[in-house]
């Protein structure tokens, strides 16, 4: 990257690019460990074959001697590379040596020799290029600038040396020298084009590895919230149940709709409900909050609801309880759950004895008058979830009745106990008789004894100054309260789930959870923004030690064996993933066509220098161009209409053409052999298609001999001038293997072998003979001053060497372009497999984030309403206040089953009311269903108390908006919910149906403002407030079986809606005094055609 553009990246990015940096040296090791043992192979069989061919050491001093010491170089340089204690800025330092080793080899193969003609080394030259780009530790402009630095080198040196001090006129000069040039380009531009595709490639798959790292940090932070999330609402023991079960049904679901749907629609009909014995049940009630919180702003009263509960939550931690649920003020909790506790009974009754105290400091402090009224019992429970909606822990049995009855019985500031209770106590206090018959009519009815517990404070209590909020006295009794509660400092709701970001090693330890206490208070909210900046640098910083680890894994498991990799071809193992890889789209195709067509041209323009017979070369290529012309319009298709759109219009399949290539291996692979053949075709054109005189002559022993005399020497070498250039042209097309860099691995190794092959069978065999004249002939230019006499092949290849002797240096050059084509082609795969197992896991993983976050939202709005859920968990969570809202026109509805109290039973034969429950359980999920029908999607599920069922309509709009909402639109939500109550009966009746069963419902609805708002803080629980939803339970409470009833301006609303209301007559309501009231008629018949829905 320039460093202008560095100045631009902030930090996070400039670490990032830092890490790619690492990653990309790590990627640059193992090629550079390659080439090295390549090096030191080719030196080993330099020296092998010299000395196994019996060459003079003595003649060939310098190549034995640069040889021996570059094999030396080569391994010092591979103990280096293998220390991996170099940093980056060595390993290129090391590269550099590499590469300065080799141009030395070169330079001395030049000119250790008694000749030095313009065709010298040009291959291993090419070599250099190519590896500087391929396997040497370079970024693309040091090895343009090196590749430069080693071709033009060459020309200078070379034409400098033939054209100054060269003892012999060299024919066609010019034409050798740009036929070298020709060959230098096509290696650098091949070379480089390899460079980019791979260091893009690379750049993704370091991104594909970032991504996938982040991914699964954020799955560790999903599941850590998942759990959280449950554990909140939920038992452990449950919870895990529950959501196993929903995991199932949803990884089960391949297709991502319809896991949407099982989301929303959450169709799960199980039942998690289970029996607990001897545990000891508590009911507490705060009297006197119903007046006190007619006083109180909606902000004051959650406040307060979420300190008093917040409190209460604490107290039952240090006490062994389990807070079950609340309802309006009303706290019940039980001991003995979920593991069976031997003390459950005295923990209860502490419990009870320290909420009332916790009262009495309020009562003291604020001089507000209230108190507790607690009812303890003991015995047994089922407890569980019931219902498909709002999810919410529960219990039910005749001990819990009787409990709920024991604190409607009891006094204010006493905990009331029955006998059974009080014998598990095993005098552990002091208790009075409770007489609790004579306050309430169940007691009676089950001539229950009851007793009054004494605490052991108010025997051994002083008198203590009370300390009172600063000016009380001027201040309402809500506003004192408020402000004497919030010094408490309760936890928030879901004050756990705020650090969705902040995956930090505090909450994991060699893998395990580690407990962590929840601070008192929320952060002020001055400090919020620095503490998601905080949270987001630790993901960050934690990302990025996450990611350095890896480098450094893969650092050091490079040479190991993946397992997800198989034999030297790189296969998967898995047939799946191996099919899925070969059928990738291709859309560089392209390009790997258009860059060997360049290499086809190439090659054309280095015979064309060089041939003798230009009018057959330029048929053949003619011929040729046009199969290649052809195969590069079918992968260009597409751009040639883009291109040409007027006169190309007819052609619109032109594109699906462009596609099928990109899409299709079965059209792209023919089309790769197609373009290889093309230019091998073209590489060995001048060596089987052109004649010399050496191949029309009989006597071949004559013409060598005719080559040695100087008249006829310049006519021969004129005839096998195009001899060495077609050995690198043949090269040149195994170098054409490079560009088609994902094309399948098993065909570029089958051309290459199949090309070789070819290549030996020339030289060896076919034009043999050819490459002898040719020695000979460049052993005429030395024979005044070497022995000319001698005309043996092997006296010839002694003089010259190895790497002079035509035939020899061909067959090296040839095998050392094939191992290292061999060798960057298995490079390549196993990059693009990396880079392409990466992107399958990464998928795979945000497959599995995208199924959490979907339960994760299943789970929350199953707790709170989907817009007030959004507001907990998410990217733009707001859950650093209490949630709390005013709205003016709430429609709420109470329906019960009153007829389900009778019918639950407890006996062997229902499982102890166990299979009672499965029943209400079918009901209430029944009733869930009917909230996923579109017509009630403003009907909101509030909660379940019992066998009564509880639900609201518009609490989804914008708070605030009532008071310009249209009346209309008011009038509707209330027309919806006896809509919805008249459904909930017609399902009632289908239940009936099918259970022989005659239960009735009874509905109580009004309208009016309420208070909504979220509160608890070990179990956070969505809820609704105000006269309007005390007015609806009385309304249901003294209600008829089959009967809505509605109070008079609900009436008033549903007449203008065209439904039929019966007066009633006044009737006494509990702290409301007589209220008229009517009955919404429910014939069927009477509300078809009224088009509410």
């Amino acid at each position: 990257m320039p460093a202008k553009g560095k100045y631009l990246l902030n930090d996070q990015e400039l670490k990032h690019e830092a890490l790619y940096r690492k990653f990309s040296c790590i990627s640059q090791y193992q090629p550079l460990v390659l080439l090295l043992g390549l090096s030191m192979l080719s030196c080993g069989i330099l020296l092998i074959l010299f000395f196994a061919l019996q060459l003079s050491a003595e003649h060939h001093c310098a190549f034995v001697s640069v040889v021996s010491c570059s094999l030396c170089v080569f391994l010092a340089v591979f103990v280096l590379v293998c220390t991996d204690t170099l940093t980056q800025r060595w390993r290129r330092l090391l590269g550099l040596v590499v590469w300065a080793t080799h141009l030395t080899m070169a330079y001395t193969f030049i000119f250790s020799g008694p000749i030095v003609v313009p065709w010298d080394q040009v291959p291993y030259f090419l070599f250099i290029i190519f590896t500087v780009y391929t396997m040497l530790p370079f970024q693309l402009w040091y090895a343009v600038v090196l590749s430069v630095i080693s071709s033009l080198s060459h020309i200078l040196v070379l034409t400098l040396r033939l054209t100054v001090s060269g003892d012999h006129h060299t024919p066609y000069l010019a034409n050798q020298l740009l036929s070298n040039a020709v060959v230098f380009l096509c290696g650098s531009v091949v070379g480089a084009f390899h460079k980019v595709l791979m260091e893009k490639t690379l750049r993704q798959t370091f991104q594909d590895t970032l991504r996938c790292l982040g991914m699964r940090m954020k799955l560790e932070i999903e599941k850590r919230q998942q759990e959280n999330l449950l554990q909140s609402v939920l038992p452990v023991y449950i919870s895990m149940k529950m959501k196993l079960t929903i995991m199932e049904r949803l990884q089960d679901c391949k297709d991502k709709e319809e896991q949407q749907r099982l989301v929303k629609d959450n169709n799960f009909h199980s039942l998690y409900v289970k029996r607990h014995e001897n545990v000891s049940i508590l009911y507490a009630d705060i009297v006197g909050f119903t007046r006190l919180a007619s006083d109180c702003s909606p902000k004051e009263l959650v406040i307060m609801l979420n300190e008093l509960f917040g409190k209460f939550d604490q107290i039952a931690k240090e006490n062994e309880c389990m807070r079950i649920k609340i309802l309006g003020d009303c706290y019940y909790c039980v001991s003995g759950l979920p593991v069976s506790l031997p003390k459950h009974a005295k923990n209860c009754v502490k419990m009870g004895l320290d909420m009332c105290e916790a009262i009495k400091q309020v009562r003291e402090a604020t001089g507000v008058d209230i108190n507790m009224r607690v009812g303890v019992h003991s015995g047994n429970v089922l407890c569980g979830v019931i219902g498909l909606r709002k999810w919410q822990f529960d219990v039910w049995s005749h001990d819990v009745t009787l409990a709920n009855h024991m604190e409607s019985g009891g006094l204010p500031g006493r905990v009331h106990i029955t006998e059974a209770t009080l014998k598990h106590l095993n005098k552990a206090y002091e208790v009075e008789d409770g007489n609790g018959h004579l306050r309430d009519a169940y007691l009676k009815e089950l001539n229950i004894q009851t007793y009054l517990v004494i605490d052991p404070r108010s025997l051994n209590s002083r008198s203590v100054p009370k300390h009172r909020v600063n000016d009380g006295l001027k201040m309402r009794a809500s506003v004192r309260m408020t402000r004497y509660l919030e010094s408490w400092g309760a936890v928030k709701p879901f004050a756990h789930l705020q650090n969705r970001e902040g995956f930090t090693t505090d909450t994991m330890v060699n893998g395990k959870s580690r407990c962590k206490d929840i601070p008192l208070r929320s952060a002020p909210s001055s400090k919020i923004t620095e503490r998601n900046k905080s949270q987001k640098s630790k993901f960050d910083e934690e990302l990025h030690n996450e990611m350095t680890t890896t480098i450094d894994e893969l650092s050091s498991k490079q040479w190991s064996k993946s397992e997800e990799t198989s034999s030297l071809a790189l296969w998967f193992p898995k047939k799946d993933l191996e099919k899925e890889y070969r059928a990738l789209d291709l859309p560089m195709f392209k390009h790997y066509v258009g860059c060997a067509t360049f290499i086809f041209f190439c090659i054309f323009v280095i015979q064309m220098f060089v041939t003798n017979n230009l009018k057959q070369l330029g048929t053949s290529f003619g011929v040729l161009v046009c199969v290649l012309l052809l195969t590069l319009s079918i992968c260009f298709a597409g751009h040639l209409q883009r291109l040409f759109p007027e006169k190309l219009s007819s052609c619109q399949w032109l594109p699906a053409v462009s596609e099928a290539v990109v899409k299709r291996p079965c059209v792209r692979l023919p089309l790769a052999t197609i373009t290889t053949a093309v230019i091998v075709i073209l590489a060995v054109f001048n060596l089987c298609f052109i004649q010399t005189s050496t191949e029309c002559s009989d006597d071949t022993a004559e013409w060598r001999h005719d080559c040695c005399r100087n008249d006829s020497h310049k006519q021969a070498l004129n005839e096998v001038l195009y001899l060495p250039y077609s050995v690198y042209s043949c090269i040149l097309s195994l170098v054409a293997c490079a560009v088609f860099l994902r094309v399948s691995f098993e065909l570029k190794v089958l051309f290459l072998a199949l090309a070789s092959t070819a290549y030996y069978i020339i030289i060896l065999s076919c034009k043999r003979d050819i490459f002898i004249a040719y020695g000979n002939i460049l052993y005429g230019q030395i024979s005044d001053k070497w022995n000319c006499s001698s005309t043996k092949d092997v006296s010839i290849l002694s003089d010259l060497g190895l790497v002079k002797h035509p035939q020899m240096m061909s067959c090296i050059y040839i095998t050392l372009f094939l191992v290292t084509m061999l060798i960057i082609s298995q490079q390549n795969e196993s990059c693009f497999r990396q880079d392409f197992l990466l992107k399958n896991k990464n998928h795979t993983e945000q497959d599995e984030i995208e199924t959490r976050e979907n339960l994760n939202r299943l789970l929350l709005e199953n707790v709170l309403p989907a817009h007030v859920a959004s507001l907990f968990v998410g990217e733009n969570k707001k859950n650093e206040d209490l949630y709390y809202k005013s709205y003016d026109c709430v429609c709420v509805m109470f329906a019960s089953v009153p007829d389900f109290k009778e019918f639950y039973t407890e006996c062997d034969i229902n499982k102890e009311g166990l299979e009672c429950l499965r029943l209400l359980n079918e009901i209430i999920a029944d009733f869930d269903e009917l909230l996923s029908k579109p017509k009630f999607s403003g009907v909101e599920k509030i909660k379940t108390i019992g066998s009564t069922y509880m639900a609201a309509a518009g609490l989804s709009g914008t708070p605030g908006q009532e008071n310009n909402q249209d009346r209309e639109r008011q009038q509707a939500q209330i027309g919806n919910m006896v809509e919805f109550a008249i459904a909930l009966i017609g399902k009632l009746d289908g239940i009936n149906r099918h259970s022989f069963n005659s239960f009735r419902l009874r509905v109580g609805i009004n309208h009016g403002p309420v208070i909504a708002g979220v509160i608890g803080a070990r179990k956070p629980q969505y809820d609704i407030w105000g006269n309007t939803v005390n007015v609806a339970s009385r309304m249901e409470s003294t209600g008829e079986l089959g009967k809505i009833q509605v109070t008079e301006e609900t009436s008033d609303v549903l007449q203008k809606l065209g439904y039929s209301c019966e007066c009633r007559g006044l009737i006494n309501v509990k702290g409301k005094g007589e209220l008229k009231t009517f009955f919404v008629c429910t014939d069927m018949s009477k509300q078809q055609g009224m088009g509410l829905s």
